[in-house]
């Protein structure tokens, strides 16, 4: 299990990483620290559905742009609760919401497609 918690405290660096290079106009810092929080994303995913839940504690995390990239993530795995955290931030505004809706939209269109079999 400890394995699992360095990944998602990895995950969660990067994401607020990559979201904080990104608000101060650097994309190209920002999109090195979205690669990293993907492939820490993909280890848990390499251990199946334990690996996906060990990310789903990131529900209640502080910051919105952890919580939303991890629900965004675990929506097929976690439906409702994940849902539930998108549907929630999307009512806000900025950039976490608006990825927040773009996210529920490919949901509800059935193009979704961040965490398949």
């Amino acid at each position: 299990m400890k394995a699992f918690e360095k990944l998602v405290e990895e995950f969660a660096y990067h994401v607020q990483a990559q979201t904080e290079q990104i608000l101060g106009g650097d994309a190209k810092i920002g999109n090195k620290h979205a690669k990293k929080a993907i492939a820490a994303f993909m280890q848990l995913r390499a251990s199946g559905d334990a690996g996906r839940d060990a990310l789903a504690v990131l529900f209640t995390h502080p910051r919105m742009d952890v919580r939303v990239s991890a629900a965004a993530l675990l929506l097929r795995h976690r439906t409702a609760e994940a849902k539930a955290v998108v549907e929630e931030a999307a009512k806000g505004k900025g950039l976490v919401p608006f990825e927040a809706s773009e996210a529920l939209k490919r949901w509800e269109e059935g193009t979704w497609s961040l965490d398949v079999d």
